[in-house]
């Protein structure tokens, strides 16, 4: 018979030793696991905090959560256009393979089992930042992806992607799974070292560039060096003689032609006009006085907003994606409508009257004129009848008498026919202002050709050359901007009363060069408001201000 002693050794040795087999297992499972979390964390250049329950094996990980910026894109050159040496490699810290502006925002705590659990948190970024700061480095928008999260917000699926490669073979930013989103768009980001990027000469968003006019030719003078109001410009004579205007600010070293301007266009307007020829640390000493175009909420400069909507429209036309100015509404719905009569622009010598549909009341002259000389032959040769029939002392009187009569008539008629001028210059005006209205598109082509007959605009150059040009001198010549921007507001002004009057149109005549040239800017416009409608732009700036912020990992 087994004696106490052997029970426990043979029975309760073993039971024991089982018990205890969990605790062991899963304190040398936790070890190991820590030590594994810790070489990620060391491996990624994380600094977190880890603790493990050996005996409930439960690994508790904080790390702290980050807001991350762009660096400076001039300050931090280097930086900027390069891939971060040691990224991370653990899920939710894709945005670890840049460099960023960091901030600390407070720490996440995570319980895991295993080392293939842990998350890195991800950080909060504006999504506009984000956007433009890849779109800089050169990745390209996908309009399907951008169409989709507009339309289904959050439950846009998982993997659709918002920006490609530059050579739009893989994707850089795509939605990523919810789970450490709190709420917000959750994205995951990538960039190879293999995709070409673009660097510090490459012209970033919110940046439009604009060329001058061409060294020869009628624009290169900007009307004689003066402008149409009579404000003269700075000159600098190149090696062919040529005069190239310019700003007295600004010297161009390049003598065969003007330099191209970067505009930076902001909430507000523009910001900044910059000669592209020079390199970035002279950027502040050489920037452009742009004074007479700013625009600030205690300053409704109208000469500001002309040339702010006009640019922001030449850019949307080249399906540039990042905005920060809106085109007010009042403006786009002025560029939208109807507002110049064809027979406006007939009285203005810019369209041949053949060339309109019928809208002017037509004269015969000809045939009036033969009626009325019938008519007085006849009667003078039905008095010269009679005069014949009377004696001698009679007839001299009524010859006399006959003559009077003529000269009366003769003066009768010139003072009628002057009357009847008058009175057709009077319907004809009435007639044109009611005359079918074109398309500010079309109005805009008539003054083109007029203004390059003229010599005011090169024979060379389209719509979109021309708007160019014109922004280029609205920067360069205050008095020029300023005349374009009164005709503008004249323009829609009485189009907002109703339509034009015989005061507006003699306004447009003393001004016709200035209204040919604004009638190219409310075309640019106009363009651009059919061009957004559906467009990739106006998808990217819904989203962005949908999503101010966004999680990104």
């Amino acid at each position: 018979m087994a004696s106490a002693t052997d029970v426990i050794t043979y029975i309760g040795v073993p039971l024991a030793v089982l018990g205890v087999a969990p605790i062991i297992y899963n304190t040398i499972s936790t070890v190991a696991t820590v030590m594994k979390v810790k070489r990620m964390l060391r491996r990624g250049r994380l600094a977190g905090i880890t603790r493990g329950d050996v005996i409930n094996h439960v690994i508790e990980v904080e790390l702290p959560r980050y807001t991350i910026a762009p660096l400076g894109r001039e300050e931090h050159e280097k930086d900027y256009w390069g891939l971060c040496e040691h990224p991370s490699k653990i899920p939710g810290g894709s945005w670890t393979i840049f460099n960023w502006k960091c901030h600390k925002i407070g720490l996440k705590t995570q319980r895991i089992d295993y080392a293939d659990q842990l998350r890195q948190p991800q950080a909060e970024i504006g999504f506009e930042e984000l956007i433009s700061f890849l779109i800089d480095l050169g990745a390209v928008p996908n309009a399907n992806g951008f169409r989709m999260l507009r339309g289904s917000g959050l439950w846009v699926p998982i993997g659709t992607a918002l920006l490609v490669s530059p050579d739009k073979e893989e994707n850089v930013l795509t939605i990523a799974p919810l789970d450490d989103s709190d709420g917000n768009l959750s994205l995951a980001v990538r960039w190879s070292s293999d995709w070409r990027m673009k660097d510090q000469s490459s012209l970033p968003p919110y940046w439009v560039a604009i060329m001058g006019p061409s060294p020869a030719g009628p624009s290169t003078n900007i009307a004689d060096s003066e402008t149409s109001s009579g404000e003269k410009l700075a000159e600098l004579p190149a090696k062919d003689g040529t005069i190239i205007p310019k700003t007295a600010k600004y010297l161009p070293t390049v003598e065969e032609a003007p330099p191209a301007l970067r505009c930076q266009i902001g909430i507000n307007g523009l910001i900044a006009a910059i000669p592209e020829d020079f390199e970035p640390q002279l950027f502040d000493e050489l920037s452009i006085d742009i004074g007479h175009l700013e625009i600030d909420d205690m300053n409704a400069n109208t000469t500001g907003i002309w040339f702010a909507s006009t640019i922001t429209a030449f850019g949307t036309s080249l399906e540039t994606i990042l905005w920060n100015y809106k085109i007010s509404s009042e403006i786009l719905a002025f560029a939208k409508k109807d507002s110049i009569p064809c027979g406006i622009l007939v009285l203005l010598n810019v369209v041949e009257e053949s060339a309109t549909p019928e809208w002017a009341t037509k004269y015969d002259d000809e045939a009036e004129r033969r009626e009325e000389q019938m008519r007085k032959l006849k009667e003078q040769t039905r008095a010269m009848m009679k005069e014949n029939q009377l004696p001698p002392d009679q007839r001299a009187a009524a010859i006399k008498e006959r003559n009077l009569r003529t000269h009366d008539d003769f003066v009768e008629s010139h003072n009628a026919a002057r009357k009847r001028v008058a009175q057709r210059a009077e319907t004809r005006m009435v007639e044109a202002i009611q005359s079918p209205k074109w398309d500010n598109k079309l109005v805009a082509q008539h003054n083109l050709a007029w203004l390059k007959k003229e010599g005011h605009v090169d024979e060379s150059h389209d719509l979109r050359r021309a708007v160019e040009v014109l922004l280029w001198r609205m920067v360069n010549g205050r008095e020029l901007a300023h005349e374009l921007a009164t005709v503008l507001d004249s323009w829609k002004g009485f189009v907002d009363n109703g339509g034009i009057r015989r005061v507006d149109y003699q306004v447009l005549k003393e001004n016709q060069v200035a209204f040919a040239n604004g009638s190219l800017l409310v075309a640019s416009i106009e363009a651009s408001v059919s061009a957004a409608h559906g467009s990739l732009a106006m998808d990217v700036q819904e989203c962005v201000r949908v999503w101010k912020k966004v999680r990104l990992g």
